[in-house]
């Protein structure tokens, strides 16, 4: 057996499903408590003031409680006729709101959280061994996260109905007092009620300035306050319940005075909020939305059906803020944004299909939205299915950590025919090979729908511009690839996945064209020779699922995936750099991959029962050996445990 594979994470260490089970030490507790018992606000609903706002929602000897505190709640329930409590529903993740939960824990009440704040609560210890200190300019009060792990039972996903007896709770995606705050919406003694954290106090207030900073220098959660502000709006409340302050019974007025203060103050800091973001009719036909974080594009038929373009975010703020929010195992928030706009003003009455002018999640982010709440369906060039359907499986950069089906796919140059429009696709590789390019006249304009193929220079009107991002998978003619079919299908009119759509001319193509050709020259020359294409793709070879998540005492299988950029074959000999007791066969894994072609081949992989590891993610290797010189562990993999 390989040496380096028997003796990986063989080393003496406690494991962390060891440390886990170990006894922790009794944490300090003060005599603080709140004073003051709950007060009535209707038949079955209570507030207690406590560090935060608790509001107790009763069914009979049952309730669920929105919000913690300090947990003194639970000594004051049985003189509401309460002897069990259900659930604890959190709006946020700050310890005010949940300080408390070690004693709901003890109690064994299940604790439910917002989904894209989870982390912060079941993972807190992780959180703070990691968070830096030192060199400060992400300022986001995340230090305002608790110091222990709190286990819980159901993360609240954004837009989803939490079902608890007879009563349904709509969980509103509501960021601006934190990233991941939600709004708890549910029918209470007949009144809509909305449960809605710190994203306001009182008419025309919020609780404080500097948990809405998440930048240096930022005001960012004003602006996410403002936009979630309109959707919660929408939802026609008619009882708002905040984590501190009075319960305001008039929410609508209070809304839109808070929503405008806070838009002000923005503008006044930095400019215009995202609330005002609005699309563009291009043509009578064709709508553009630019200011979202990435161009999106809405086709609308005389029918009234929609065809999207690419859906991303809402607005670089809400994209930018929220990917570097995500944990290592999330994915990306998504907020709704400009259905509303283009019902009202171009006519949308559905939105059939959504189709990705690339597989980047600032571009699709809101397709698995669309798909659960709207019924559109998803269309893609052929070569994004697997990415989209199961993006564990490569380390691309851009990519979204939700699966989602794909409906319908084509191969590059098929035509096909949506509503009263023709269509045909193109593969168009260069920022990512994932990429696609769509042709169709449009109210007479032959566009091309570009993703990030190609943009406008500020400064310069003789070539376009690109970028190149060798982890999206880069070869040395991509962007030549994707030009000529450019020029061979002759647009008028660009549109890009950043930016409004721009006028294009043959002259303009062709000379871009060249510029790629220099970049060509560029990589040949600065490279091996002979080895461009290697020099260039840094998953030549790659362990396939690259997120692997594999089942003790079963057999697992992972792949090596190999492609040969060389005008003759190559042989390959690749052995992984695993744990000493896992069985692995073959132990060394020999094989040939044609010339300038492709080849795929399995390694079955055995855990023992008992065997744990040192961490919950680690990393496997792959050993090789090309043509008979040792390249050493070139690649690797992420392994979690089921």
């Amino acid at each position: 057996m390989d040496e380096s594979r028997r003796s990986f994470l063989k080393s003496a260490g406690i494991s962390a499903a060891a440390a886990q089970a170990a006894p922790q030490p009794a944490a300090h507790t003060t005599h603080f408590a709140p004073a003051g018992a709950p007060r009535k606000l209707s038949d079955n609903l209570f507030l207690f003031e406590d560090t935060c706002n608790v509001y107790i929602v009763r069914d009979g000897g049952a309730c669920i409680l929105i919000d913690f505190g300090s947990g003194k709640v639970l000594d004051h329930l049985a003189a509401l006729g309460i002897s069990k409590v259900d659930w604890i529903l959190h709006t946020h993740h700050h310890r005010d709101q949940c300080q408390g939960d070690v004693r709901a824990v003890e109690r064994k009440i299940p604790i439910a959280a917002p989904q894209h704040e989870r982390h912060l609560f079941e993972d807190a210890e992780n959180f703070w061994r990691n968070r830096r200190v030192f060199h400060l300019y992400y300022v986001r009060n995340d230090f305002n996260t608790v110091t222990v792990n709190i286990p819980v039972a159901r993360g609240l996903t954004d837009y989803s109905t939490f079902r608890w007896g007879k009563t349904d709770i709509f969980v509103l995606p509501t960021p601006g007092h934190t990233l991941g705050s939600i709004t708890l919406i549910a029918t209470v003694d007949g009144k809509r009620v909305a449960f809605s954290g710190d994203l306001m106090m009182a008419p025309g207030k919020v609780l404080n300035l500097y948990d809405m900073q998440v930048n240096y220098g930022g005001f960012e959660g004003v602006d996410l306050g403002v936009y979630a502000m309109k959707y919660l709006l929408e939802q026609k409340a008619e009882l708002l319940c905040p984590s501190h302050g009075e319960p305001i019974a008039d929410p609508a007025a209070a809304i839109v005075e808070t929503q405008r203060r806070l838009a002000d103050f923005y503008r006044f800091e930095t400019g215009r909020p995202d609330l005002e973001n609005m699309p563009f009719a291009v043509s009578r036909h064709l709508v553009a939305s630019f200011q979202t974080t990435s161009s999106f594009y809405a086709l609308i038929s005389d029918s009234g059906k929609a065809m999207f373009i690419d859906y991303g975010a809402a607005s670089g703020v809400h994209f930018n803020n929220f990917e570097r929010a995500t944990p290592v195992d999330g994915r990306i928030r998504f907020v709704e944004h400009t259905i509303d706009e283009l019902r009202k003003s171009y006519g949308l009455k559905s939105i059939d299909v959504a189709m990705p002018s690339h597989m980047h999640d600032d571009h699709m982010n809101g397709f698995p939205y669309l798909m659960e709440y709207q019924g559109t369906r998803v269309w893609c060039l052929d070569n994004m299915v697997e990415v989209f359907e199961n993006p564990r499986g490569y380390n691309l950069g851009c990519t979204l950590g939700e699966p989602f089906k794909v409906a319908r796919s084509f191969r590059p140059g098929e035509r096909f025919k949506w509503e009263e429009f023709d269509f045909e696709i193109a593969h168009s590789p260069g920022h990512t090979e994932y990429q696609m390019a769509l042709y169709v006249t449009v109210d007479g304009q032959k566009v091309a729908f570009t993703g990030d193929a190609l943009f406008p220079y500020a400064d310069r009107t003789n070539i376009l511009r690109h970028n190149i991002i060798f982890r999206n998978h880069v070869e040395n003619d991509s962007h030549l690839k994707s030009i000529r079919n450019m020029i061979d299908h002759e647009p008028t009119l660009l549109c890009p996945g950043h930016g409004k759509p721009f006028a294009v001319t043959r002259e303009l193509l062709l000379a871009t064209e060249q510029h790629f050709r220099r970049q060509q020259q560029f990589f040949f020359d600065l490279l091996p020779e002979g080895e461009a294409d290697f020099g260039l793709d840094p998953s030549w070879l790659k362990i396939y699922p690259y997120q692997a998540v594999l089942r003790r005492g079963r057999v697992e299988t992972l792949k090596i995936m190999a492609q040969n950029y060389y005008a003759a074959p190559m042989k390959l000999e690749v052995a992984l750099a695993a744990p000493g007791e896992w069985r692995i066969e073959p132990e060394v894994l020999k094989f040939e991959v044609a010339a300038r072609s492709k080849a795929s081949h399995e390694l079955r992989v055995t855990i023992p029962r008992g065997w744990t590891p040192r961490a919950s993610r680690f990393a496997i290797a792959a050993d090789v050996v090309r043509d008979g010189r040792y390249l050493g562990q070139i690649t690797e993999a992420v392994v979690e445990l089921a």
